[in-house]
């Protein structure tokens, strides 16, 4: 424990209380010597506790370490280029590190640690859902300020969220770690600012899980107001840890273009770049351009709340509508942020375990930008119940249909090049396999939602939250256990078990149907989402049992998976070769990675896909230029 104590992420954490506290006494302070009301329920005030979150996540910035060499520049002093990593082992993971492979790790091991948590908030409330009437979530019981039916809000609204930051977490963890090693680059175009975005994600998480011990919300993932308006203190601190997370989500995904535009090896074309570079960049350009609505949306709450303004306040002219508008805007291109990173993971892999070429490369391509672009107009068919003026329904309903295209690509192109494939099925594959077949379920169940008629009947039912799970599930879950379990042996030199991966793979996939199809079959039978208690009368016990009984399912498997992921580490089959025969640059060497990656640069020299044809290959290490990066 030593190694921890001594190490950024403590300093960073120790740091962010005192940060808080600082900025919690100042403000406590100040409206003392003013005659204000200087303590509330949870000890501070409103604003105190949000003054003080702001200024623990500078504590944390300035304690762990992150800007240093910035303040040092600042200063006029010289940093060297590149910080070799002082630490190892499991100690590299928890320190600051620049290595674009470390910080993908970084991300990763994050990300799993929040679906752990996100899960954990699932199971307890699906658990309550498990039959009619309130079981242990009661109006009695009384849990930091909230009683059952609260506390089930606050739990149902966090996991959602911090579901989706895991994502977000999990999507930079795959990027970091493969988009140079694809595109043949020596680290991210800015390192420290690649640092600077994961740590920021820490604090910010901090500041999200924070909002269940000070009195939670309950308004859902979505923040509405007038309910946001008035929610307990919590409310901020969701607010705020969603606000600075896209800090994290906004620097990287600029990282990630420059990155693409500026360090790709000779020869790397637009055309002959890996199909999941495309998929980075069609993310970044979403990530990049549209989460400042999000936290913009909040940010006005916030003030609102905290100064008075009305910008959702009819009574001050304020309109609640418009909160609407400025969230969608962001949050529909989200999923696409959220799925099409897991699509490119889907069309990387295919190939591999196919031995075919990959069919319709151009077109796959284009469609992931096809996606991001028609993601930015179809926000309002969130918004058909909501009030919005009618003659907008029509034209949001076509373009929210017509993302069915570039997606279909994608499908067809799938398909096709599974089409007389020589077919195998290691760990990874079955995931890809269970992605295309589960997003299939996603996009089928999308069009009834897409449509006025159906929409304004299936809204707010669990018809929607089975569709969701499915979209989220086969664009993100299945591809990122996939690249799991693909890139494992690149980062560790072992293989993780194949066993217990096919047990997690046939455990999660048979419980999750369950899940997301009774879902929707008692949503279509009226079943209300976001509620702690349902009528008897319904006759749903029976399903709700079966879906609990699938959730659990589903968080047995993923725990058989970190048993797998951890003991691998250690007693994972030596894997340091191309354990999967891929074309692909990172490959070509060795495993594990050395810290600059490729000791050769490297030139493009032929398609990225041609599996099963007689070609030269797609790579030629260049042997004159040793030493030199490209």
């Amino acid at each position: 424990m030593k190694g921890f104590f001594s190490s950024a992420l403590w300093r960073g954490l120790l740091w962010q209380v005192i940060g808080t506290l600082i900025g919690a006494g100042l403000v406590t302070g100040i409206r003392a010597l003013m005659g204000l009301t200087a303590t509330d329920t949870f000890f501070f005030t409103e604003p105190a506790w949000v003054v003080g979150a702001f200024l623990g996540v500078l504590f944390f910035i300035g304690g762990s370490g992150i800007a240093s060499d910035w303040f040092k520049w600042a200063r006029g002093m010289d940093t060297p280029e590149h910080h070799e990593d002082q630490h190892t082992g499991w100690q590299k993971f928890i320190n600051i590190s620049l290595d674009h492979k470390v910080i993908g790790i970084q991300y990763t091991l994050v990300a799993l640690v929040l679906i752990a948590v996100g899960g954990t908030f699932a199971l307890i409330f699906r658990t309550e859902l498990a039959a009619s009437e309130l079981q242990f979530l009661t109006t009695d019981m009384k849990l930091f300020g909230q009683n059952g039916p609260q506390l089930y809000n606050t739990l149902m609204s966090l996991h959602g969220m911090v579901m989706i930051v895991s994502i977000l977490l999990g999507i930079s963890g795959i990027i970091n770690y493969v988009v140079p090693l694809q595109i043949g680059a020596h680290d991210m175009a800015f390192p420290r600012m690649n640092a600077f975005s994961y740590w920021i994600a820490v604090p910010a998480a901090v500041i999200l899980l924070s909002s269940l011990f000070l009195g939670g919300f309950d308004t859902g993932w979505t923040g509405y107001p007038p309910l946001s308006a008035r929610a307990p203190v919590g409310m901020q601190m969701f607010f705020l840890g969603v606000f600075t997370a896209g800090w994290s989500s906004i620097l990287s995904a600029l990282n990630v273009i420059a990155t693409v535009i500026r360090m790709r090896a000779k020869g790397m074309t637009a055309m002959r770049m890996p199909i999941f570079i495309w998929a980075a960049i069609a993310t970044s350009i979403i990530a990049l351009t549209a989460t400042q609505f999000i936290g913009l949306s909040f940010q006005l709450v916030m003030f609102q709340r905290l100064l008075g303004m009305g910008f959702f306040d009819p009574a001050k002219g304020g309109n609640p509508v418009l909160f609407q508008h400025l969230f969608w805007f962001y949050s529909h291109p989200a999923v696409y942020v959220f799925i099409l990173p897991g699509l490119g993971v889907v069309s990387e892999l295919l190939p591999v375990f196919v031995r075919k070429p990959l069919f319709g490369y151009r077109w796959i391509a284009m469609s992931s930008l096809g996606i991001a672009l028609v993601g930015f107009v179809v926000w309002a068919h969130h918004m058909f119940t909501s009030g919005m003026n009618e003659y907008l329904r029509v034209p949001f309903m076509y373009s929210t249909l017509l993302v069915a295209v570039p997606t279909g690509v994608k499908f067809f192109s799938w398909v096709a090049t599974l089409w007389k494939g020589k077919i195998s099925t290691p760990t990874p594959m079955l995931f890809v396999l269970g992605a295309i077949v589960v997003f299939l379920m996603g996009g089928l169940s999308g069009p009834p939602n897409a449509t006025v008629s159906t929409d304004l009947h299936l809204h707010d039912t669990y018809f929607i939250v089975g569709h969701f799970h499915d979209t989220i599930f086969g664009g993100f879950v299945f591809p990122f256990f996939a690249a799991i379990y693909y890139w494992f042996p690149k980062a560790t030199g072992r293989k993780m078990n194949e066993t217990l991966g096919k047990i997690h793979f046939w455990l999660m996939t048979p419980s999750f149907f369950v899940l997301t199809f009774g879902m929707m079959h008692i949503g279509l039978l009226g079943m209300r989402r976001r509620i702690a208690d349902y009528d008897p009368a319904l006759g749903m016990d029976s399903t709700h049992l079966i879906l609990t009984i699938a959730g659990f399912g589903i968080a047995l498997s993923v725990l058989i998976f970190f048993y797998n992921l951890f003991n691998s580490i250690r007693n994972g089959e030596k894997a340091e070769g191309n354990v999967w025969n891929s074309r692909s640059p990172e490959w070509q060497v060795a495993s594990p990675m050395p810290a600059h990656n490729y000791e050769k640069p490297f030139e493009v020299v032929g398609e990225p896909y041609d599996y099963g044809l007689k070609d030269g290959g797609y790579i030629k290490f260049i042997e004159s230029a040793k030493g030199k990066h490209g």
